[in-house]
């Protein structure tokens, strides 16, 4: 093909991808649409259900393939409400009180539409420097909050679950486990822990790790005890100690573990001391947070998700290390083709203590809502779940409802137990409160088990969640009981 002939297909092409790069015009029009959606949403929330038992399951757009032409932008926006918004759970209402909630901040996604027009790549210090930098200023509040010393290193992942993954990989490398130690290394966790810390295990290649499961007291907190018991008896069986993972905030009962007590055994056993503070990290802003969660400064590791307790949108997993040796060690690469990057060393990089060298710009979601509240609507409205939640057990007691524990922080455990009732029967009935919650929609109520009990669990998490939301949800089960019994 000769030079001429090249340039006119380059035209041509050019020509056929400008829509990629829309004017001011379009950009209006479907910002404008877009944003009117948004506002018809947020406008409409307390109207909505928080679980839209019978809106479908996005079938809807199966109908509407990816196809070569495109669609007018009202059509788009009927699909999206339609089959994505409408069905299923609404994690944005106050009654969503399930599982462990967390908000969806307006300004958050003000932060992440900034963060993704300007497409700021925030992996490496070199060519973002104002993001990384912003990040790294986010982990220090965090550190700080946490008790962690001037030199602790930390990421901002898309979640919990990585956020985990990087510190059980991290703490591997610490203790220098190779292949050959990993049949004898042990962990200890308790039967409340979070699922996907085992899982970390086996992608960070631990599967054959031997887990103990510490046995946990009457409020389903772990046993200093016990687990001091259960390493020394390890050591003797000629095994080898290496890791100790506690909760600040399970996700069945939201018990907080002795930090303190677990922190000191950890330390005197030389073990890494993980803390999982994924839902209950950031009630340290609150006085009753830094009181139960005192000794979480003494862990090696730590997790804390902003999309839980700060309200973020789904996508922000804070993981911070102690030592930043081992999390950099863990986490080192080199590139030739990035060599001019990697020359830079005013900061650390995310890209130097994560498996991330491709990076969302997640800072500024949470850094936007921080700068523009401050932090002092964060800490009341945590101090106000950590109410909430006392009040709805004291008011659903009188309704008759068994109650679990006094909350260590604001998931409240409940079941409806009639007397001369199976375990059985009871469980069964207990699941049909919960589907008529659900099928109501009015909130949106989770369950677990628990020894073998059918357990109902109300989340007091939400920033939209206040006293009327728990009233709301009282009058439900109210009428749920009411329902069961006439039939």
């Amino acid at each position: 093909m000769t030079l001429a002939a090249l340039r006119r297909q380059l035209a041509v092409l050019e020509r056929a991808a400008q829509p990629l790069d829309p004017g001011p015009a379009r950009r209006r029009e479907v910002r404008g649409a877009i944003v009117a959606s948004a506002e018809r949403f947020l406008r409409s929330l307390d109207q909505r259900k928080a679980f839209e038992d019978g809106g479908g399951t996005g079938e809807g757009l199966l109908a509407s393939q990816i196809g070569e032409e495109a669609l007018p932008v009202n059509e788009i926006i009927r699909l999206l409400e339609q089959e994505v918004v409408r069905p299923g759970g609404n994690p944005a209402s106050a009654g969503h009180l399930a599982y462990i909630p967390g908000g969806g901040l307006y300004y958050s996604a003000l932060g992440d539409y900034i963060a993704a027009v300007t497409n700021k790549y925030a992996g490496i210090f070199f060519t973002g420097p104002g993001a990384v930098r912003m990040e790294n200023q986010l982990l220090r509040w965090v550190a700080d909050l946490v008790g962690y010393p001037a030199g602790a290193l930390g990421n901002i992942a898309s979640g919990g679950s990585i956020a985990s993954l990087i510190a059980i990989a991290t703490a591997r490398d610490a203790h220098g486990l190779t292949a050959a130690d990993i049949p004898r290394a042990v962990v200890y966790l308790t039967d409340q822990a979070h699922h996907c810390l085992e899982k970390a295990l086996r992608i960070a290649g631990l599967g054959e790790v031997v887990v103990r499961h510490v046995p946990i007291d009457a409020l389903f907190r772990m046993r200093p005890d016990a687990l001091e018991a259960m390493i020394a008896a390890d050591r003797d069986a000629g095994l080898r100690p290496w890791l100790v993972i506690a909760a600040a905030g399970t996700t069945d009962t939201g018990a907080v573990d002795p930090l303190e007590p677990i922190g000191l055994v950890a330390a005197r056993e030389r073990c890494w001391f993980h803390v999982d503070a994924a839902y209950g990290g950031f009630f340290l802003l609150t006085e009753h947070g830094r009181d139960i969660l005192r000794g979480i400064e003494r862990s090696d590791s730590v997790v804390l998700d902003p999309h839980k307790s700060l309200f973020l949108p789904y996508g922000s997993g804070v993981v911070l290390v102690r030592d930043p040796r081992p999390m950099l060690a863990t986490h080192h690469y080199f590139a030739s083709y990035m060599q001019d990057a990697l020359s830079t060393l005013d900061e650390v990089s995310p890209a130097d203590v994560s498996p991330e060298l491709s990076k969302h710009f997640r800072a500024l979601r949470m850094w936007l809502p921080l700068k523009l509240l401050g932090v002092a609507p964060f800490r009341a409205a945590l101090d106000e779940k950590l109410l909430l939640a006392r009040y709805f057990r004291d008011a659903v007691s009188p309704l008759g409802f068994e109650v679990g524990p006094e909350p260590d922080l604001s998931v409240v455990t409940f079941r409806w137990v009639p007397p001369g009732l199976s375990l059985e029967d009871t469980n069964r009935l207990n699941q049909q409160i919960i589907e008529f919650v659900r099928h109501d929609g009015r909130v949106f109520l989770s369950s677990t088990m628990i020894e073998g009990r059918y357990t109902l669990r109300l989340v007091a998490l939400a920033f939209r969640t206040h006293r009327r939301t728990i009233d709301t949800a009282l009058a439900v089960l109210a009428e749920a009981v009411a329902a069961l019994a006439s039939r």
